[in-house]
């Protein structure tokens, strides 16, 4: 057990650190490994028995969240995708920032939306354009 508790001390896992989790799911008689990458925005409980880390990442335009126990048999491995330095032990303003650059995309687009609708001009429907057809009509018939 103790080896297994060193090997996973050595895993660096700091807040701002991108990561992939590996961990194994078992579907049926058969296990596979599953990868979750992501960014590290909180590590807590140091390395007692119930520390766990958190791991965010954005699927598809929504975030998701998942929370790993540290000494869970089931992680396999922890990979370093890319070390960086925060000078705060938790992100949660990471949540807060994302949601403010998707509301102002959000108001570009509506934005250009009400530019587009305003350049497309409607027809005149007046009496000169139904003058100017029926003119048109009775030169075609006389010819």
């Amino acid at each position: 057990m103790n080896e297994t508790m060193e090997k996973i001390k050595n895993w660096d896992i700091k807040p701002g650190n991108i990561v992939k989790v590996w961990q194994k799911i078992k579907e049926g008689d058969k296990t596979r490994l599953q990868a979750f990458e992501g960014v590290i925005i909180a590590h807590k409980h140091g390395y007692e028995p119930g520390a766990t880390f958190t791991v965010r990442k954005v699927a598809s335009g929504v975030g998701v969240e998942r929370i790993f126990p540290l000494f869970s048999p089931s992680i396999e491995k922890v990979d370093l995708v890319r070390a960086s330095m925060a000078r705060r032990s938790k992100l949660y303003y990471v949540r807060i920032k994302t949601v403010k650059d998707i509301k102002k995309k959000m108001k570009y687009t509506k934005a250009e939306a009400l530019k587009s609708k305003a350049s497309v001009k409607p027809k005149p429907k007046t009496k000169k354009s139904k003058e100017v057809v029926e003119a048109v009509a009775e030169i075609a018939n006389k010819e």
